[in-house]
């Protein structure tokens, strides 16, 4: 970051702007949108037609959810809620429903939400039993007391919230707990069993000019100690600024909390003046140069949607106001 603000203003006045100058957003009817369901080593030899179909159809729905409340008029904020949502009821990725194991065979659930307009945000931290943690992570944002909740707390404040708790039996799946015992069987590693990292996001621009991100995970099989990744740490798997952009992260956590991967993207954007896509790109690489692996998701003000990945693959989609409506899986698509 440093070495950042040292050639931010001599970039800067290269590109003619102001030191500081935001990067605007504009409120002329464009909206844009961009989801994950996580990245990882995703290989076609691994993927059968049935699979590869049904995980399509999983991002469509995810995305038209978050999508018909853009073109209606909807905030960012409630987009990327609804987009998550529906992946957070799908037991094919790692959020919520299909969360994967701890080592002591629960699971714990992490997730965050910002708010591009006054980067308001909200997360919580090893919860359990929560049906929509995406959704407590925006209760805890509205209530605007603190930013960050996590285990028993975060617990106690979604009952009062009234949110849905469902029973430990309704997040479990026969892959999941697989994965588990092999884990522990071969003493192999989160890396080696998961193959993926099946955290969810969800990053939009509405026709406000407002940006909005959001990220939900069950973290990694085999986590112990109260281990917690970057899903629900603001700055690091996601963050929301309407002068730069909004980004959602998803893979080795370590590595993206080390190197505050979507604070980093943001202040690129906002203060070197550079492309999403090329800000995106260059932290991914910084990532890989440290050992860590992953992508993320960017929606820049001006309404791009860009992906970001050194992975075989990432499940993915996005949308916009121009007509597109595509998702995908693999790095070359």
């Amino acid at each position: 970051m440093k070495n950042i603000i040292a050639r931010a203003a001599a970039i800067a006045a290269a590109l003619g702007i102001a030191w500081g100058t935001p990067v605007m957003a504009h409120d002329d009817g464009t909206w844009s949108l961009a989801i994950h369901g996580g990245a990882g080593t995703l290989e076609r030899s691994d993927m059968s037609p049935e699979r590869d179909a049904a995980y399509r159809a999983a991002l469509q729905t995810a995305l038209d959810a978050g999508a018909a409340i853009l073109k209606n008029g909807g905030s960012a904020v409630d987009a990327i809620e609804a987009a998550i949502l529906v992946m957070e009821d799908d037991a094919r990725f790692n959020a919520g429903r299909g969360a994967v194991f701890t080592w002591d065979g629960t699971h714990e659930l992490d997730a965050s939400i910002m708010d591009g307009r006054d980067r308001a945000a909200g997360a919580v931290a090893g919860v359990t039993g929560i049906r929509h943690p995406i959704t407590l992570a925006r209760k805890v944002m509205a209530d605007g007391t603190h930013v960050m909740l996590s285990g028993r707390g975060a617990e106690e404040f979604a009952a009062e919230q009234g949110l849905e708790t469902m029973p430990p039996e309704w997040f479990d799946t026969d892959a999941r707990r697989e994965a588990l015992e092999r884990l522990k069987a071969e003493k192999l590693s989160a890396i080696d069993v998961d193959i993926k990292f099946g955290t969810v996001g969800a990053v939009a621009l509405d026709k406000d000019g407002n940006l909005a991100a959001g990220t939900s995970t069950g973290g990694m099989t085999g986590k112990r100690w109260g281990r917690i990744g970057d899903a629900p740490v603001i700055g690091a798997g996601t963050y929301a600024d309407n002068s730069s952009c909004a980004v959602s992260a998803t893979g080795w956590g370590e590595y993206f909390i080390r190197a505050g991967v979507a604070r980093t993207i943001c202040a690129r954007v906002h203060m070197l003046g550079e492309s999403a896509q090329a800000a995106a790109d260059a932290v991914i690489a910084d990532v890989g140069q440290m050992g860590g692996d992953g992508g993320v998701i960017v929606v820049a003000p001006n309404g791009d949607a860009v992906f970001s990945m050194n992975t075989g693959g990432m499940y993915r989609g996005r949308a916009t106001s121009a007509g597109a409506s595509e998702v995908a899986i693999f790095a070359d698509e």
